[in-house]
């Protein structure tokens, strides 16, 4: 996009976000870059990916500008939702500006734009304008096209004047101005400003619609008939309306000087009057003024100013002196100013006599409108209307019949199109002894901050406040009130702890989004119910489908990829369903699926699985497992055991594999294998390897305290996963001890290795630096990556168990072992046998010129003072090479 090109848009993106939506933040791409726009200031750049920040994730709402699939734009709005013709607008424009690109004359924009917009040339000539200009001009494009500006404008020379002011370099706005159509009089406000297009300067003339205000002033202007002293004013002090009341305080052949500043008035002693200007200048600057003003005539007048409801306009009010023995109304008045209600008086013919500044703003009217006035019939005017909490409409009742006293919540709609809930009072004031009616006073209170919050609560309660779906909690009820069968299906999406790692947060939550959207279109295809249980748990439930049918709508609901940043990420999940008829408890089903989910996960990515009994009871023992397992650290039932390895060339020890064991209290001694993978789907692994690498330095320190003479440089291997290396915080708080005492040496499968990322390359080199030496575990069966010998800085090879299982009989296993231990020498790496049984496997691997070996033909593994014993035996003179 040229810089011509960028112009435009941006300064269109902001007139829009201007006039629709003021308070809201747009983020969009223009070109190849993206850019956050508001309406008061210039396009600030954040990089060339459309990436929301964290913050917009925590507070506000955010809506995404889409056009036929593709995503231009996010805009986002600290309190409420975007309304819709701002979403809509800002979606034509942006998608207009794409489909412009360089080569269109980007001036083209202005004829789409939804406000009476005009594009001038340098000379004032018209060059494109939009449609509501020419429809607020009651012209034909013709008309205007290619004609200068003082001939479209010929009976409006101040606006010509200001059109020429902005294209010598100056933005001026134009003074509201009145124009008189066919179909009725606007009165509009505008703009105009220095514009540089496509291809020439020039100058942009924007013009609002700003009848509305117009329209709610004169009806403020219109309530002022009344007894009352009061008058309508500009933020000036000029007197735009004056009431009977104000107007009876002139002194007889006085003239009215309407326009005139209210302090010039002739009704005030010692015109001009400092105590009147001083009030409307208070006013005027957001203050409260109230003041007793010296009158011509004689006598006082308590005088307040204030603002009213709309935006420039005061209102002066007068205040009378006491009443039938009464309260002097001033002094009720600041009575009721103290209250935090909106408050109303009404006398026993109806009439309000006194109107608080809270039910003034409430209702957007000026106080001095309903003073004097029936209550019941100004409300009606207004467009004032009620409603129970339920919705059902009232009747406004006329006060002076209604029984006393009245409490009730009522639904509150005002004339703007909002509706309040409120909490109206109606109790009576004065009133003779014999039962002779007094005042009424009606007191609003506004409830609708706290039944909101209400709603809120209840809301949060039941959903998740990132996908918008309900929670568990939510689910739940809904289905305790279900009547129909269907089938519940529980999701745990595979490995997204390490895809949101991948990815950050911002695109994990995005993620997950899209999941809850797809989840939500099927649940809704079907009249069904879609929840989140947890970080990315999901659940559905499909009314009338059978577990198979609801599982394939599922996976089929997650079969396309879905979209983060710039990539395309393919999910899976383990799913598991459970079928649920109408008699047995509706929360049972969902805790079915949730058995059946978590058998799916232990059986590896992507799989699924049925409800039956039977899963209940191993899920049961998977979780006491667990639960033990938990224990086990702290009660110390972990243990090492070492196997040594020999040299096959020197038949000396070489040093030891360290290898974990568990102490069950039931089961006995139980093997990584019965553990380990429990262990990975939570921290635990974390803890486990930290006390693996721990325990493993001290028994390296023990041997070569005990050994000093025969084994000072004695090293101990341990097997951990590059994954339990990448989750562990624990080895980071291991890295003083690993400083100080070296590392021990670490093997890792071969299949993880399969990553070649530079996160794998750089934890590698890192554990080298702390003195590891590096070996690649179970090579040669399953995966294995003949490229991670040489991209990783690795020592040695280590030959899966079974090829050492199948020799020497087995020819193929001959050859492959020989092929692998002729590749590994040739790239400088040592080749170490696992599992040798027997002496004749022994004797092979010398002769294929395998480095070292261990397994039980050689010593079986054992605890590390059983090792000191074993090593000092094999020590002695005598004793051969390869005896265990």
């Amino acid at each position: 996009m040229t810089p011509a090109a960028f112009s435009v848009v941006h300064a269109a993106l902001s007139d829009l976000l201007r006039v629709h939506t003021p308070q809201a933040t747009l983020l969009a791409s223009l070109g190849n870059e993206v850019f956050k726009v508001r309406a008061d200031g210039p396009p600030e750049a954040t990089g060339p990916d459309l990436v929301p920040p964290d913050e917009w994730f925590e507070s506000g709402e955010m809506t995404w500008l889409t056009r036929d699939g593709a995503l231009l734009g996010l805009l986002w709005h600290e309190e409420g939702a975007a309304t819709d013709p701002a979403v809509q607008v800002l979606t034509m424009l942006l998608a207009a500006a794409r489909t412009d690109g360089v080569t269109r004359e980007t001036e083209v924009l202005i004829t789409q734009l939804p406000v009476a917009t005009a594009w001038l040339t340098s000379d004032l000539v018209f060059r494109r304008v939009s449609r509501p200009f020419l429809e607020l001009f009651g012209v034909d494009e013709a008309d205007v096209t290619g004609c200068p500006a003082e001939t479209v404008f010929e009976d409006r020379p101040a606006l010509v004047q200001a059109l020429t002011q902005a294209g010598a370099g100056r933005s001026v706005r134009l003074p509201d101005e009145r124009v008189v159509r066919p179909q009725g009089a606007v009165w509009v406000r505008g703009e105009a400003r220095p514009y540089f297009g496509a291809s020439s300067a020039g100058v942009m003339l924007t013009l609002q619609d700003v009848t509305g205000e117009y329209e709610r002033a004169a009806r403020v202007s219109a309530l002022l008939d009344t007894d009352t002293p009061s008058a309508l004013l500009a933020d000036s002090g000029a007197v735009l309306q004056a009431s009977q009341g104000l107007l009876a305080l002139l002194p007889a052949g006085a003239p009215v000087v309407t326009g005139a500043p209210l302090w010039a008035w002739a009704c005030f002693a010692n015109v001009p009057s400092d105590a009147v200007r001083d009030l409307v200048r208070l006013a005027a600057s957001g203050g409260a003024a109230r003041a007793d003003v010296d009158l011509a005539g004689g006598g006082t007048l308590t005088l307040s100013v204030r603002r009213t409801s709309e935006p420039g306009l005061l209102v002066a009010a007068g205040e009378a002196g006491a009443r039938d023995g009464r309260a002097p109304l001033g002094v009720m008045n600041q009575v009721l100013a103290l209250s935090e209600d909106a408050t109303i008086l009404v006398d026993h013919a109806g009439r309000a006599q006194l109107v608080s500044e809270r039910a003034a703003t409430l209702l957007g009217v000026d106080a001095a409108r309903l003073v004097g006035l029936a209550v019941t019939r100004v409300l009606s005017e207004l467009g004032v209307r009620l409603f129970t909490p339920e919705g059902e409409p009232l009747t406004v009742p006329e006060w002076r019949e209604v029984k006393l006293p009245l409490r009730r919540e009522v639904l509150l709609a005002l004339p703007d199109g909002t509706v309040r809930q409120m909490e109206l009072r109606a109790t009576g004031v004065g009133g003779e002894a014999g039962g002779a009616r007094g005042s009424v006073l009606l007191t609003m209170r506004d409830l609708t901050a706290l039944r909101r919050a209400q709603a809120k609560i209840r809301h949060d309660a039941r959903h998740d406040a990132l996908t918008g779906l309900m929670n568990r909690t939510g689910l739940r009820e809904v289905l305790a009130r279900r009547a129909t069968a269907g089938t519940a299906v529980c999701l745990d999406l595979d490995g997204f702890a390490e895809l949101n790692a991948g990815l950050g947060r911002t695109a994990g939550d995005r993620l997950l989004i899209q999941v809850a959207a797809r989840l939500n279109d099927l649940a809704t295809e079907v009249s069904g119910d879609a929840a989140r249980l947890a970080d990315d748990s999901f659940a559905v439930f499909l009314p009338e489908l059978s577990a198979d049918e609801a599982t394939a709508r599922v996976a089929l609901a997650l079969a396309s990829p879905l979209r983060a940043g710039r990539r395309d990420v393919q999910v899976t999940a383990a799913l598991g369903a459970a079928a649920w008829n109408a008699q047995a408890p509706g929360d049972a089903v969902l805790t079915d699926a949730e058995v059946a989910m978590q058998h799916a996960k232990r059986q590896g990515r992507s799989q699924r699985s049925t409800f039956a009994p039977a899963l209940r009871e191993q899920v049961a023992r998977a979780f006491e497992m667990e639960e033990a397992l938990r224990g086990a650290l702290d009660k110390s039932q972990f243990t090492l055991l070492y196997q040594p390895a020999v040299s096959l060339r020197r038949g000396r020890v070489v040093g030891a594999e360290a290898l974990l064991r568990w102490e069950h209290p039931t089961l006995g001694q139980l093997s990584p294998g019965h553990f380990l993978e429990l262990a990975s789907r939570s921290e635990l692994i974390t803890h486990v390897s930290e006390w693996v690498v721990q325990e493993a330095v001290l028994g390296r320190q023990a041997v070569r305290s005990a050994l000093p003479g025969l084994h000072p440089e004695w090293s101990v291997s341990v097997n951990l996963s590059l994954e339990e290396l990448r989750r562990s915080a624990g080895l980071r708080r291991l890295l003083p001890l690993l400083s100080a005492e070296g590392a021990p040496d670490i093997e890792v499968s071969a299949g993880s290795l399969l990553d070649h990322s530079q996160e794998t390359l750089g934890l590698l080199e890192q554990l080298r630096s702390l003195g590891a030496r590096l070996s690649v575990d179970d090579f040669g069966d399953g995966a294995s990556s003949l490229a991670a010998l040489t991209r990783f800085p690795l020592s040695t090879v280590k030959l899966h168990p079974t090829l050492t299982a199948r020799l020497p009989e087995d020819e193929k296993s001959l050859t492959l072992v020989r092929g692998t231990i002729d590749l590994a020498h040739s790239l400088g790496l040592q080749v170490w046998a696992v599992g040798v049984e027997t002496a004749e496997q022994l004797s092979v691997l010398r002769e294929l010129g395998c480095d070292a070996a261990q397994g039980f033909a050689i010593a079986p593994p054992m605890p590390g003072a059983d090792l000191v014993t074993w090593l000092r035996h094999r020590a002695a003179p005598g004793v051969p090479a390869a005896q265990s």
